[in-house]
Formats: structure tokens, sequence, C-alpha cells
């Protein structure tokens, strides 16, 4: 897919500095969600500062996403996890705990649950092999804790009580509905911070395909009529990412709502700061938690 000297400039444009959070921060603070990096310079600020942050910490922030959904649906279509050849890389490993095979009962659901597995895969190795030797190793990622903490949030259980999202398959839809559209909102927030055209053009094609499967998880929670359950997800979500209102259920003013969308019909996005909050279920500005016990790997690693 890649010739060597793309992947060897891939590589060189790849390292992620110090000054990487800053630049991501000082751009997300003053242009928002959807609005180009080129203004995003603080009065005084020195030439180094200018510069935007690194297309490798954008991608490896992707990377970390995608390592997260790769492992649900793996596990959950195939009773493994991603295989060795696409755990390594930079940062610290971990492993991942919880997860295993769940008893589809709808030829449909098991369909759609195994060709988005195959996607996952994909984007996982695609993302690695872009990245060359900057690619980020796949950090620890918790998947069983996290799914009770976020129901508990969302109000679906209560006390000590335990939600096994691999226990059936309407557990499956909801937890897959947590990250595809986390994962819509991630990849068109950091999309204009994105400088290499190139990468640009696969960041679109991942957010398109991040966006049929939202759309499918979307309508089967709608048909088997976990309207509520869906709706409270998206209520707990909103309540992590800040007073914005970047979310919505699966209905709207009791109408179907499958493509949430603004009042121009476009998808809303989350700056990565934003979508951290949503994975380390926490509102707070904080650098690990929830579905990553210690954090994700790279410079983009604090929400808020």
């Amino acid at each position: 897919m890649f010739d060597k000297t793309f992947i060897s400039n891939a590589i060189a444009r790849s390292s992620e500095s110090a000054l990487d959070r800053r630049r991501f921060m000082r751009a997300a603070a003053i242009t928002g969600v959807g609005v180009g990096v080129g203004g995003a310079v603080a009065a005084g600020a020195g030439a180094a500062d200018a510069a935007p942050i690194s297309d490798g910490a954008i991608l490896n922030f992707a990377l970390n996403l995608e390592y997260l959904e790769a492992e649900f649906y793996q596990r959950a279509v195939n009773g493994v996890g991603l295989p060795g050849n696409l755990l390594g890389g930079k940062g610290r490993p971990g492993g991942v705990k919880g997860g295993r095979k769940v008893n589809f009962t709808s030829p449909a659901v098991r369909a759609y649950a195994k060709e988005i597995a195959a996607d996952e895969l994909d984007h996982v190795a695609f993302l690695r092999k872009a990245l060359g030797g900057a690619a980020v190793a796949r950090p620890a990622i918790d998947l069983d804790a996290s799914f009770t903490a976020a129901a508990k949030a969302a109000g679906l259980i209560s006390g000590n009580q335990k939600f096994d999202v691999f226990a059936n398959e309407n557990n499956f839809l909801l937890g897959a509905f947590i990250f595809e559209d986390v994962g819509v909102t991630a990849y068109k927030g950091a999309a204009p911070l994105v400088q290499n055209k190139t990468y640009l053009a696969a960041a679109a094609g991942i957010l398109a395909v991040e966006a049929y499967h939202a759309g499918i998880v979307r309508s089967s929670l709608y048909n088997k009529g976990l309207i509520k359950e869906a709706n409270a997800i998206s209520n707990a979500r909103d309540s992590l990412d800040g007073g914005s209102d970047l979310d919505q259920g699966i209905t709207l003013g009791g109408a179907a709502n499958l493509v949430p969308t603004d009042g121009n019909a476009i998808a809303y996005g989350r700056t990565p700061g934003q979508v951290l909050n949503i994975v380390y279920l926490n509102p707070k500005k904080v650098s690990a938690g929830g579905f990553y016990p210690a954090g994700v790997n790279g410079s983009l690693r604090t929400s808020g």
C-alpha cells in the first residue's frame, strides 16, 4: 500500500515532541472543533511553538482507539485478541483484561460483528504500517470493569451489579455503541489537525468506515427496542466530555435519530481531550482510567 519512500517519510514525520500536547491544546482552544490550525498561535509564542502538532501524534492517538475497538470485536467474534505482530511499539505495552466470544443469536448481528471485527483489525494494521517505527504499542486495556463503570454512569445498573458486555448480543451492541459514536467524532475532530494530505485522505476513509459501523449499531439497537438504554449511554457520554452537547441518542423528540448531526446535517467532532474524557470515564483532566487503566501511549494522553 505504501512505497519505501513514503514509509520513510512517514517515520520521519511521525516523531512526537514534548511540545505536541501544548500545541494541540492551543489549537483546540483557539480554533475549536472542525476549524483549521493555521491561526493557532498565542501572542508572543516562539517559532517552535507555532509549528502544528505532528501527524504522528494524531495517528498514534487514533491507533490507541483502534487497539481498543479491535480487541473488543476480536474477542467478541473470535474469542481471541490481536495477533502478537500487531502489539509492539513505543510506549508502555499492556495486556487486555476481559473479553470472550459472544453467543450471537441473530444471524444479522453475527454478520455485522464479524465484518466490523475484520475492519478494525485492518485499521490497526494500516495505522501501524503508516507510522512504521513510530507506532505506539498497545496499551493496557480493560474490557471488564470499565463496562460496568460505564453502565453505572448511564444508570443501566446500580449498586454491586455487573454489566457483562459479552454475555449476550444485546449487551454487545450497547458496548459497541459506546465505541462507534466516539470513533466517528474522534476522527472528525482530529481531521483539521492533520497536515499531510495522504494521511488526511486515509483518516477520512477510516472516518467513513467508522460512520458505517456506527450506523449499523444504532440501527440494530433501534430495531431491538433498546432505545432507552442507548439514549442513557448517549447522555452519559455527554456528561463526560464537557459542557457542549456533542452527543445524540437513537431517538430525538420521539422520532428515530439514526444519523446524529447538527442543524446543517454535519457530524459532530470531538477534540482528543474530549475523547479521552469518555474512554477514561472521567470528566476531569486525567491521564488514565476507564478502558485504559494505565493511559494511552503517545503524547496525546491527557483528557480535558
